[in-house]
């Protein structure tokens, strides 16, 4: 039996991390203080009034490790370090973002405007991050029809002979055929530049200043276009809800509706709103705004950069947090837990819309599991039934064969479980051999410890999979799982699907409004639509690598030269033999084969 208090003795008065075991060995819980041994022996005590979720976990206790740290801004290092590496499964736990995206305006001489996702370059310039692509998306159409900014990749910029239909409809000034010199079109990119800073006023006097010039030249229609240019920036700034000071600043808020919690990341950058992402933690149901909050800065900038104020809707430790930030950062950031003016305004509105996420997400979850208990209803399965796994299988012709695995669980689709198989050794369009390898592969690593097993398994397919898939369980020897098997129907229409099941003869045919059958479709499209997108990237690599491997003379590095040069096959196939000729390490004379070969 574990005995606390021998633990208590033993621990210091010092900040640091404790860790609480299962008797497996397992860690349910992390966690940081300042105190180790106030904090841990406070678990322990019969008056704690600890959470249902806290007092379950108790339960399981067979042990307590601790690691003592020099500060507790370290200790908030080592407890957000440990969170993500062993994710325990009583801690506060967020969705993983691997990254975010930016705009960029690139280091040419003239540089374009662009969409970008990965690590950032000192010789470009980033403008961001923003909470989706859509956000990036939408102001890189906005500068294109103010600033006229070229959007063009390198290899179509560096081969065109005539403008092209941007030009044409007033988004673009075309320095790709010189009808824009190097310093108006520098102009026009320090003025996006300055924009996207939050310099609106600058920007305006600036082209003002042309248009005067322009129109004192006697060149009216230069005059006219930065007129247009001035009434459209005018526009946005009305559209504004809030003119901000002109700092970054990102403003996190708490809403709750019923057990579901939400938490909004709003960001500003040059006091533009440029959007907001809504997050849903794990295990957060009887925690309060600031043990969330504090778990979401612990988790979210300790992987992405925070901005120099972070505005919060709840009271949290922030002298520590700003101290860890800040290091991690490079620079101060400030945490502003009740803040003032355009700031308290940003705050209401996202507290409004991480209320408004949370009901959403409530009446979605309603639904899912309405839905699923429907599901264990129709086919007479326990209330146990909650990991769902489907498979399909994609392929043209018997080319580029990949079977997909997608993953039901916590009622939502689990993308991070999701898995696909390249599929060789087969005959070409045997669907039953691709079926029977994937789920081979797949149950073997989960029977070897790499994945948690399913409770119900589904196969896109008649009869045949079926067969297939039992075969395959006998062999695992695997007889707790349910499988099934789900049939388009006689005519294939959506809502005439047919469950098949081993030791069953007749199907069985759900309603087309019943909630079960909405289920299973969605698991069986998300599966389907995962298999086709892996089976289009396979099938386009090789397409690409047959066509110019069959080229005498094209090697490996060439080939990635000519692709790279050209931007993929579609490029090259357009280019022309002086084109080709240009390309490091083709002559003049294997351009021509290529050409030829290629057409």
């Amino acid at each position: 039996m574990f005995d606390p208090a021998a633990v208590i003795t033993g621990l210091p008065h010092l900040p640091g991390v404790y860790r609480m075991l299962n008797g497996t060995g397992e860690v349910l819980y992390v966690g940081k203080a300042l105190d180790l041994h106030k904090r841990v022996a406070s678990y322990f005590q019969k008056t704690g009034g600890q959470s249902p979720r806290i007092q379950l976990m108790l339960g399981q206790v067979a042990a307590v490790e601790t690691t003592v740290t020099r500060s507790e801004a370290e200790a908030l290092l080592l407890e957000s370090n440990l969170i993500k590496t062993l994710t325990p499964r009583y801690n506060i736990l967020f969705r993983d973002d691997k990254s975010y995206p930016y705009l960029i305006l690139t280091g040419h001489r003239f540089p374009r405007l662009g969409f970008y996702r990965g690590s950032l370059e000192k010789r470009h310039r980033y403008f961001g991050p923003f909470p989706n692509a859509g956000a990036v998306r939408a102001s890189i159409q906005l500068l294109q029809k103010v600033f006229r900014i070229r959007t063009c990749e390198d290899t179509v910029f560096s081969n065109r002979s005539r403008p092209c239909l941007l030009h044409q409809i007033r988004r673009c000034t075309a320095p790709c055929v010189g009808l824009v010199n190097e310093a108006d079109y520098a102009e026009d990119v320090r003025s996006a530049e300055l924009f996207l800073s939050g310099r609106e006023d600058e920007v305006i006097e600036r082209l003002e200043a042309r248009m005067n010039a322009a129109s004192g030249r006697q060149h009216y229609e230069e005059a006219a276009v930065l007129r247009d240019q001035i009434a459209a920036l005018r526009k946005v700034r009305e559209r504004q809800f809030v003119s901000g000071e002109g700092e970054d600043t990102d403003v996190i808020a708490y809403g709750r509706a019923a057990g579901v919690v939400c938490v909004n990341l709003a960001m500003i950058r040059g006091g533009r709103h440029l959007g907001d992402k809504n997050f849903f933690p794990r295990n957060a149901d009887d925690c309060g705004p600031e043990q969330v909050i504090e778990a979401f800065l612990l988790l979210h900038y300790l992987q992405h950069t925070a901005p120099p104020h972070v505005v919060v809707g709840a009271k949290v430790a922030a002298e520590p947090l700003e101290q860890l930030l800040s290091e991690h950062a490079g620079r101060k950031v400030r945490i502003h837990a009740r803040p003032g003016g355009a700031r308290k305004a940003w705050l209401e509105m996202g507290e409004h819309n991480a209320q408004l996420g949370a009901q959403q997400a409530l009446g979605l979850q309603a639904t899912q599991e309405a839905r699923l208990l429907a599901l264990q209803q129709a086919l007479d399965l326990p209330e146990t039934v909650q990991r769902i796994e489907c498979f399909d299988v994609s392929h043209t012709m018997g080319e580029a064969t990949v079977a997909a695995c997608v993953v039901y669980d916590r009622s939502a689709m689990q993308k991070g479980d999701y898995r696909r198989f390249n599929i060789t050794g087969i005959e070409p369009g045997d669907d039953y051999g691709a079926m029977r390898e994937a789920l081979s592969r797949r149950y073997r690593r989960i029977m070897g410890g790499e994945g948690k097993m399913p409770d119900l398994i589904l196969v896109d397919g008649g009869r045949g999979q079926l067969a297939v898939a039992s075969e395959v369980f006998a062999e695992l020897g695997l007889s707790e799982v349910v499988l099934m098997a789900v049939a388009k129907g006689e005519e294939r229409r959506a809502g005439q699907e047919q469950l098949l099941a081993s030791g069953r003869t007749e199907p069985l045919v759900l309603g087309k409004d019943h909630p079960a059958l909405h289920l299973i479709q969605q698991i069986r499209d998300e599966a389907h639509r995962f298999a086709i997108e892996g089976h289009r990237a396979r099938r386009g690599r090789a397409r690409n690598r047959s066509t110019l491997e069959k080229i005498s003379g094209v090697g490996a590095k060439r080939r990635q030269r000519l692709l790279a040069r050209f931007g993929g096959l579609r490029g090259l196939l357009a280019a022309s033999i002086d084109d080709l000729a240009q390309v490091q390490g083709i002559s003049r004379t294997l351009a021509e084969k290529i050409y030829h070969d290629l057409h």
